[in-house]
């Protein structure tokens, strides 16, 4: 059989594949255009027409997809399958689930709601993954099969069928009794763990024996059949069933390629902790490793990739932990370890072979515990005397006769050394990986087999798994994964510059001269800039990082490749050699330091410096190897300099964020113990909870989450709800609620099962009893700024379920539909944290600027005193609030208010008529309130106790009537009782007492010299809410945790969108105290089945699983969460077109009554619709570039629509315009440009952007272009499609290709929906805005049979327009304003875009499919 069957087409089918004449689609109308029955799956169907045609073409992935999107899986196979179902059949379940897989399409969903069937398909798929008569590709594709298996064991269908294939009973397969036994004796777990599966065994029928049989010899089989490989490898021959065709050549890649995927699924059993528990020992026990390494496949030439496996297999399998408890051993212990095996080694060695092996046994443990050394102490030991040294260490030398392993001297001694020799830590692969890029390093063969991943072959890079072993093994994986993907896109950046630059040779010997221009480069002996171009290079600033390239001519270096691969492609694009470099400083001409951007202007010009010299820091590791390079002879790489490359500011802060993650991986940060077994996927995943920590509180004040009584009952409806005092009705806000913990049960002994038979009482739910009392709030003081701000929001039963279990100790996970106001929940916790444990810091983290701020404005909102909140990072100024919350802008306003309340203290010296300066300082304000103050409140209070008083005596005892002249008066109503005028009083000296407190926190910033010292005393001490993005923690955290910032709640807005080790982060924020870390909360608020993060490289994506995030995670471990169920954002009928994403996602009233959701949009006949696009000028999307996607049809139309609705007096600002591709924006942006931004009748719309840089966004009207026109592209993540229908307030209009989307399974529910509805768009006509039409009105519309028809329109009613305002003598409307630039995070820190509603199509500024 051809190798072509490892290979995958790039090509992917499209809808004229889908559509066409050719043989799949042929036998899809024929056979599975719907689900079949049973009985009308023909066996000759299966093998002839579908399996043999795969076989004959290599099982091409592009088939495979085809016969996917046809639904071949969902309408014949899984409905036609049963016991009696050919091979065949069974095979191609598992060929087209693994497809699915490999897509990243729902895999398992299919099959869910018949486990029992799915256990046959499964089971015979593991007997055919043993069967020596298949070929070996089929092998590989049923092993692919079982990988994807084991990697979803979060789905209780799968982990069912997977578990019993790791358990412990597949200890039967060890070498010796005595072996077996050791490991039992270590651990009593272990033995109960053996007698129970062998118990169960004992009791089972000849059926379930079998079975169990089948289950404990599965794996052993496996890896004796991978051993034989290994062993026919290096023999050169192949026993097993194999086409007659294929030639020597293309067996041997079949053999390695199968081999590759099971070192992949060996190494993904060993990096989780419930499947490497009894894999390791077996895998120890059969001696895997020193075989994999003396086999021929592994000195192969071009088994590269075969050996970086068995290095990521190695390095699970020597992982320092204990498989049973999954404790990670520290470095004392792992190397005590060590030692340990050695000194057993010594013993026998001196023991029994004292003649040879003296000098080992002797020997100190640091100078045998490397390969060399150990090697060169076996050499005088015979092959007999070898085999005996094994035998009496414990290691097999004996295997069945299958595995056709010969046991020579080389393999004896890989044995004894792989046992032996240190094992690498993760530490130390970690600590030699360089953080700053070289050509070396950019365009090492590991990674550029990461590439151009399409699935066909595994590779050498660790996965973000469902678990991990240790929070030490999470930041190694994480390290390794994110260096890889930022060194993919440093590589991508240098060849596309390249590219631009255009090298080629002048005139002068081996001098290059640059042909093109690049605004990201500049070639070091010509620095003349273009203006625009001077002032982006003018934003370097100290520790930014630029790329110095030695580049030559690309046709000259194809001489220079000399056959290394590395060089080969490297030289590709003329690139000799890279150095990466931080700025140290930025000098002006005359050598000046230059801090900030210089603006002198001089007669209206504008000076800057003619130069900038950059002074700048080498890497030293690369430093010193070059060094040692020059010293022996060889170029001087940096006399080769010749073009310096800088990179954006938001994608050139990898060095920052690797450093972080590099430190946390060498350091032992710890994770709460509360939290750390739900974070490493172990035990209870709802363990974390507030129900299951012993310090839950019984009692809390929830302020004014609940506006009244009412409120109060239906949100507890489970509950039973009791005022201590009063009526119930009567009592109001705020409310102190107990009883609220739900009390685990005590574990007790299991009854026997004679008492539970006995015990028919029928237990009934006990409603919990949740008392509620009451307090009146304290008077602050008589002016109205006094006032508290209260929460206004009627929460709903599940958002203050989300508010009580945030307000608790513990994990909280906050599941928020789109428009539920996850945001609003997020803000009353943090409400309540900071009233009800002032003494407690949390910290608020968001993956954008844009929401951050969202919520931040939020809680500037509510009763949360200013001088406390803190927003770090450089999206502050993006703050729609009066005053600024960075650190410098809270400084200020510490030293405004200082001036401020040292004036009120002024005038309360005037009321007491206190002599000298006493508002001159904090320090003299302290003296003051001690001396004056302080006692003019103790004399009216003894005053005022007094029985005999009157309210009138109380009043004119008051001591400052004239400094509350300036209060709404009268300050003491006549009216007034006794106890309110003492009530008055009360706040009237809160009111004071605060100046006071106030004055004695600024009073440090009168001491503190330096804005740093300020600033960090600012984050330290004052700030209890502080606020940043994920980006910002992690460039600062190391800075941040030295300077001993403290923190003990973590709240996470868009927790869904970040990655796992953005997520981690900001829980290790702080350096940890007495050990550990004093985090108490942390709250997750996001949505997992909205957008994930993106990640740009496939492989790093699908394979490696990077964009998991920590949220999603949780959610498959199955962590309660807490599903917010009513939204409020957009119409119930819009809604409904993503609601079949959230089965109990229900309408809040106001959706239901407000009459901007009732009545009709103007001008058009539905409020949501989708609009088919038929080619544009015989043209539908076109591709410029790679992945660089338009569709020229559907942004004319889009704009059309928008330039109509505009006429009818929509406001721009209430519209948005979206897309699934950046090429269509761009585009989008430049028929707005002709056409409406410089008329006054339309203007621009409040944005144009893509869908994904929308999440967490909404407007009124959204205009969403779909693009494609031949497949459905990336919009088939559901994800994606869901947050692209719901941006839309109260009205959507969907252009697209009908033909593409309503054919695609995945996608189905959402378009059915929309398919109902004309695909024409239908307008209304006579009508403006507003209209006073229902939507429910009947009305007759006109079809819009296309773009042009609708485009003849608008230019009708515009025409119309214009003459009715000259014939009315009206002026043309002013251009409406709308925002220009909407930032949605900061660009210095990379995660974040700048959305333009101008066109900005730069070349090079084009980035690619978001």
């Amino acid at each position: 059989m051809s190798t072509k069957s490892f290979t995958a087409s790039d090509s992917r089918p499209e809808l004229e594949d889908l559509e066409g004449e050719n043989h799949w689609t042929q036998l899809a109308r024929k056979h599975f255009n719907k689900p079949v029955e049973t009985t009308k799956v023909k066996p000759d169907v299966i093998k002839k027409e579908i399996w043999d045609v795969l076989e004959n073409e290599g099982f091409q992935f592009r088939s495979l997809l085809m016969l996917e999107s046809l639904q071949l899986l969902e309408n014949y196979l899984w409905p036609g399958y049963t016991e009696i179902s050919t091979n065949h059949h069974v095979l191609l379940i598992a060929l087209i689930a693994t497809a699915k897989n490999r897509e990243n399409l729902p895999v398992w969903d299919v099959f869910s709601e018949d486990p029992d069937r799915f256990s046959s398909v499964f089971r015979r798929v593991l007997s055919m993954s043993l069967d020596s008569h298949l070929s070996v590709v089929i092998r590989t594709h049923i092993l692919s099969f079982l990988i994807a298996a084991f990697q979803s064991l979060d789905n209780g269908l799968i982990r069912k069928e997977c578990a019993p294939l790791v358990s412990i009973s597949i200890w039967q397969n060890l070498s010796a009794e005595d072996a077996r036994e050791r490991k039992l004796e270590q651990h009593a777990q272990l033995k109960k763990a053996w007698r129970a599966a062998a118990k169960r065994y004992e009791s089972g029928d000849e059926t379930s024996q079998a079975k169990l049989r089948f289950d404990r010899a599965w794996l052993y089989s496996m890896l004796l059949d991978f051993i034989c490989r290994l062993q026919e490898s290096s023999l050169g021959t192949w026993a097993y069933c194999m086409d007659v065709s294929t030639t020597p050549a293309e067996k041997a890649t079949e053999n390695s390629v199968y081999c590759e995927r099971f070192i992949e699924f060996l190494t993904d059993l060993e990096s989780q902790l419930p499947t490497r528990r009894f894999v390791t020992t077996l895998i120890k026990d059969l001696n895997i490793l020193a075989l994999i390494r003396s086999s021929s496949m592994f000195d192969g030439e071009g088994n590269g990739l075969f050996r970086d496996l068995f290095v990521l297999l190695r390095h699970f399998v020597n992982f320092p932990i204990d498989d049973n408890t999954g404790v990670q051993q520290t470095q004392i212990q792992s190397y005590e370890e060590h030692c340990a095996r050695l000194a057993r080694l010594q013993r026998a060695s001196l023991k029994n072979f004292k003649d040879k092996l003296t000098i080992l046994a002797l020997s100190n443990h640091a100078a045998i515990d490397n390969r060399a050394e150990l090697r060169a102490h076996f050499d005088p030991l015979s092959d007999e005397e070898l085999v005996d040294l094994s035998k009496i260490l414990g290691f097999r030398t004996r295997y069945p006769p299958s595995a056709k392993v010969q046991f020579g001297r080389e393999l004896l001694l890989e044995v004894l050394l792989s046992y032996h020799e240190r094992p690498r830590t993760f530490r130390e692969s970690v600590k030699d990986l360089s953080i700053l890029p070289t050509e070396a390093t950019l365009y090492e063969p590991t990674l550029l087999r990461n590439e151009h991943y399409d699935g066909s072959r595994s590779l050498a890079i660790p996965k973000l798994n469902l678990q991990y072993l240790s929070v030490g093994d999470f930041l190694w994986r994480s390290f390794v994964l994110n260096r890889s993907e930022c060194f993919f896109e440093i590589r991508k950046d240098m060849e596309e510059t390249i590219k631009r630059l255009q090298p080629q040779y002048g005139q002068l010997p081996n001098a290059v001269c640059f042909d093109g221009f690049s605004r990201m480069a500049i070639p070091i002996s010509k620095p003349a800039l273009a203006d625009s171009v001077h002032r982006e290079w003018e934003s370097l600033r100290p520790d930014d990082v630029v790329y110095l390239l030695a580049v030559v001519p690309i046709e000259s270096s194809r001489d220079l490749t000399n056959g290394h691969a590395m060089h080969a492609r490297s030289h590709d694009f003329g690139l000799r050699a890279l150095r990466a470099a931080e700025v140290e400083q930025v000098l002006d001409e005359n050598g000046r330091m230059i801090r900030e951007v210089p603006e002198m202007e001089i007669n209206g010009y504008v000076r800057r410096p003619r130069l900038r010299r950059l002074i700048v820091r080498f890497d030293t590791t690369a430093w010193q190897l070059d060094s040692k390079r020059k010293a022996e002879g060889k170029p001087d790489v940096y006399e080769s300099l010749n073009v310096v490359i800088r990179r954006k500011g938001r994608e050139n802060n990898f060095k920052k964020i690797l450093e972080t993650i590099k430190h946390l991986a060498l350091s032992d940060i710890p994770v709460p113990d509360w939290l750390q077994g739900v974070f490493l996927g172990f035990g209870d995943p709802s363990s974390a909870t507030y129900t299951k920590l012993p310090n839950g509180l019984n009692q809390l004040d929830f302020r004014d989450t609940f506006l009244d009584w009412p409120h109060l009952v239906e949100s507890l409806p489970n509950r039973t709800v009791e005022a201590t005092t009063s009526q119930e009705p009567s009592i109001k806000p705020p409310y102190i609620l107990e009883g609220i913990t739900t009390i685990p049960p005590e574990e007790t002994s299991r009854p026997s099962k004679k008492r539970r038979r006995d015990d028919s009482e029928i237990s009934l739910p006990v409603r919990k009893l949740i008392k509620v009392s009451t307090y009146r709030p304290p008077n602050n003081g008589p002016y109205p700024a006094d006032a508290p701000k209260l929460n206004q929001v009627r929460f709903t039963q599940t958002q203050v379920e989300a508010i009580m279990s945030g307000t608790q100790p513990g994990l909280t996970v906050i599941v928020g539909p789109p428009g539920t106001g996850k945001t609003d929940v997020a803000t009353q916790i943090i409400n309540n944290i900071y009233h009800d444990f002032p003494a407690q810091r949390t910290l608020l983290v968001a993956h954008s600027n844009q929401a951050l701020n969202q919520l931040f404005q939020k809680i500037t909102k509510l009763d949360i005193d200013g001088r406390h909140l803190l927003r770090l990072g450089h999206g502050e100024e993006d703050l729609e609030t009066d005053v600024s919350y960075s650190k410098s802008g809270r400084v200020e306003s510490f030293l405004d208010n200082r001036s401020y309340y040292l004036a009120e203290v002024s005038r309360l010296a005037a009321d007491v008529g206190a002599p000298g300066a006493h508002g001159n300082s904090c320090e003299t304000a302290g003296y003051f309130n001690s001396v004056y103050v302080g006692p003019a409140w103790s004399n009216f209070w003894e005053t005022a106790d007094a029985a005999d008083l009157t309210v009138s005596d109380v009043t004119i005892a008051f001591p400052f009537h004239q400094y509350f002249s300036d209060a709404p008066q009268p300050l003491f109503p006549p009216e007034a009782t006794r106890e309110q005028v003492i009530d008055i009083a009360r706040g009237c000296q809160r009111h004071i007492e605060r100046i006071f407190t106030e004055l004695e926190d600024i009073r440090p910033f009168e001491i503190l010299r330096t804005s740093r010292d300020k600033a960090n005393y600012l984050l330290i001490k004052e700030a209890r809410i502080i606020a940043m993005t994920s980006t910002h923690a992690a460039i600062r955290r190391q800075e941040i945790a030295n300077s001993g910032f403290h923190y003990n709640n973590v709240i996470m807005e868009e927790a869904a969108q970040i990655t796992e080790i953005e997520n981690f982060i900001p829980l290790a924020l702080q350096n940890p105290k007495d050990g550990q870390l004093p985090l108490q909360r942390v709250v997750l608020c996001g949505d997992h089945l909205q957008n994930s993060p993106i990640i740009q490289n496939l492989a790093f994506r699908q394979f490696a699983n990077l964009e998991q995030s920590l949220f999603l995670r949780f959610v498959r471990l199955g962590v309660p969460t807490i599903n917010l169920d009513h939204q409020g954002r957009a119409r119930p009928s819009i809604a409904e077109l993503y609601k079949w994403r959230y089965p109990n996602l229900d309408n809040l009233p106001n959706v239901m009554t407000e009459a901007d959701y009732l009545r009709a949009n103007a001008g058009f006949r539905y409020e949501y619709q989708f609009i088919d696009v038929p080619d544009y000028k015989g043209t539908g999307e076109s591709q410029p570039s790679p992945h660089y996607i338009q569709n020229l049809g559907e942004a004319e139309y889009a704009v059309a629509i928008y330039q109509y609705m505009r006429l009818l007096g929509y406001s721009a600002s209430k519209i948005s315009i979206l897309t699934t591709y950046a090429g269509q924006r761009a585009l989008i942006r430049d028929v707005l440009g002709h056409r409406c931004a410089k008329n006054r009748l339309f203007g621009l719309p409040r944005i144009v952007t893509t869908v994904d840089k929308y999440q967490g966004e909404q407007n009124d009207y959204v205009i969403l272009s779909l693009v494609r026109t031949t497949r459905v592209g990336y919009l088939r993540d559901i994800r994606r499609l869901t947050v692209a229908l719901s941006r839309a307030r109260l009205g959507l209009y969907i252009l697209g290709r009908r033909s593409v989307f309503e054919t695609n399974y995945e996608l189905r529910e959402a378009f059915v929906k929309l398919f109902r509805r004309p695909n024409k768009l239908l307008l209304t006509t006579g009508e403006m805005f507003p209209t006073h039409r229902l939507l429910e009105d009947e009305v007759e519309a006109t079809e819009m049979t296309g773009v042009e028809h609708l485009g003849q329109y608008v230019f009708e009613m515009t025409k119309a327009k214009i003459e009715s305002l000259k014939a009315g003598g009206d002026p043309l409307p002013a251009i409406e304003e709308t925002p220009e630039v909407m930032r949605v995070d900061g660009e210095d820190e990379g995660e974040g875009l700048i959305e333009d509603v101008v066109d900005e199509r730069q070349g090079e500024d084009m980035d690619g499919v978001t």
